[in-house]
């Protein structure tokens, strides 16, 4: 009587084992959880879905990587300027205030200096009406705080002022003002250049939760849906597509995260777009395609990313915009179509309907088939094998008094 395994799933390895054999054999399967029955003819029945993993692209365009042990942390120094473009902004305000403070406290130091030096601090000398000081009304350290304050906002309350009786005075104040515009130009700027950013026009931008596989003028295509939600569009839109995975090369180099590209377009050699009303974007699944010998089970039982991005022009600011979304395998969905009747004709316009946005019909007749297989003519009653890693298994009933042969065998 056969065993069937049990799928050992942890949060470091994803392992197949048979937990009732003497001699447990354990295969880690990586990218794939499957459960498998095997017999001692050689033949294997695989069946099971995809492994949960962690997205590279978040749903909503969010990049899904950290970086850890940068050992040239002066780097983000180095580039200052994009460094306070990008960081939160309760980080922009905190170091903004204390930019200007620590500014004001530097000055007031070199204030009360000269004061010191000159004797205005002497109280005999400040209240003396005929003692002319450097600046008036600067005879102890919180006036001088108080005094480069004024200067360098320039608010000129009128009670404290510069006089010609101490040339460092001129020359602090000279520094000062020249110091206060560079801090003003680059705070400013700064603050400018994080309000002005196209990220949040990003958020009017959309894409269908799905994607879809459906068969159109006689081939496959792999169908995503976008839309601009804005009566004002982006300017000269424009659509791409990576398929990221893992890849083993002939060597037997693993790249953890290879990517191809994806030809996509509204006729997939056309990547510029006119996107006033929702559209579908096609990649036309042919012998140039990453999914041209992938069959219904096995896109269903392949990890794989699809990351999509749009970007255009904002008609606005003239900046670029980029809005990403990426599907996994268990997002795209075999033999579905979009439900076109979004779109709805008034008397006088055009309506769009989005709570069909995502909204996919069921298309029976679609072939389960790969894209390979239709080209060879391949019937599905004769489709009777299976692939899993890029090797193909005859799926055959399984003798139940035969033993377990060892898993390592057949791979």
């Amino acid at each position: 009587m056969t065993n069937n395994p049990l799928i050992n799933q942890n949060a470091m390895s994803r392992k197949i084992s048979f937990p009732d054999e003497p001699d447990t054999h354990i295969i880690d399967v990586n990218q794939l959880t499957v459960t498998s029955t095997r017999s001692s003819m050689g033949n294997i029945l695989i069946e099971g879905d995809l492994t949960k993993k962690r997205r590279l692209v978040a749903k909503d365009g969010k990049v899904n990587i950290q970086h850890t042990k940068l050992r040239q942390p002066e780097r983000y120094l180095a580039d200052i300027f994009t460094t306070l473009v990008d960081i939160k902004w309760r980080w922009n305000l905190l170091i903004f205030s204390l930019v200007y403070t620590g500014s004001w406290f530097a000055f007031s130091v070199a204030w009360w200096l000269i004061a010191l030096a000159h004797g205005d601090l002497v109280e005999s000398n400040y209240k003396d009406p005929d003692f002319v000081p450097c600046a008036y009304n600067v005879h102890s350290w919180w006036t001088a705080f108080l005094y480069s304050l004024e200067t360098q906002t320039t608010i000129g309350y009128g009670f404290r002022g510069m006089t010609d009786q101490c040339w460092p005075g001129f020359i602090v104040i000279i520094v000062q003002s020249v110091v206060s515009c560079m801090i003003d130009a680059a705070m400013i700027g700064c603050m400018f250049a994080k309000i002005a950013r196209p990220k949040k026009r990003a958020e009017t931008l959309m894409f269908s939760k799905n994607a879809v596989i459906t068969k159109r003028d006689g081939k496959l295509r792999l169908v995503m849906r976008i839309a601009d939600v804005r009566k004002t569009h982006i300017l000269s839109a424009q659509v791409q597509a990576k398929l990221i995975q893992r890849k083993t090369t002939e060597e037997g180099e693993v790249i953890p995260l290879h990517y191809d590209d994806v030809q996509v377009g509204i006729h997939q050699d056309v990547s510029h777009i006119f996107l006033v009303w929702p559209l579908e974007i096609e990649h036309i699944i042919d012998e140039h395609s990453p999914f041209y010998e992938m069959s219904k089970d096995d896109i269903e039982n392949s990890y794989f990313e699809l990351i999509v991005f749009l970007e255009g022009i904002v008609e606005q600011t003239g900046m670029t915009v980029q809005k990403r979304t990426s599907y996994l395998p268990d997002e795209i969905l075999w033999g579905h179509r979009f439900d076109h009747s979004i779109v709805q004709i008034g008397k006088n316009d055009y309506k769009i309907d989005f709570s069909k946005f995502n909204k996919t019909i069921e298309m029976p007749t679609t072939p389960k088939l790969s894209a390979k297989d239709l080209d060879d003519g391949v019937c599905e009653e004769e489709n009777k094998n299976t692939k899993v890693n890029g090797t193909r298994f005859t799926m055959v009933p399984i003798p139940e008094d035969e033993d377990l042969m060892k898993i390592e065998s057949a791979l």
